[in-house]
């Protein structure tokens, strides 16, 4: 199975589940059913905004956990300064 192929099973059956609960084809005790149920979808919304802004910041601030990535940086950087420097840009 690929991978979009298992997440959109992986939401369908949460969407289902989510539906069950959202017309009470599940009993549950009424707080839950009132309170909670209907602004789940908006916290799992925020979750993973926090958890994927998290992340990007976090592989940010890492950026030298790729070495490969950091070296090809590095080279173009030193290579753009001594062009910029023949061209007689003083930096």
């Amino acid at each position: 199975m690929t991978r979009s192929t298992e997440a959109f099973a992986v939401l369908g059956v949460a969407t289902m589940i989510y539906l069950g609960l959202f017309f009470h084809l599940v009993p549950m005790s009424d707080t839950i059913q009132q309170k909670i149920v209907p602004v789940f979808p908006w916290w799992v919304l925020m979750t993973f905004g926090s958890y994927s802004l998290g992340n990007l910041g976090w592989h940010i601030m890492t950026f030298s956990d790729c070495p490969a990535a950091y070296e090809e940086l590095m080279q173009e950087i030193q290579t753009a300064k001594s062009d910029l420097t023949s061209k007689g840009v003083q930096l």
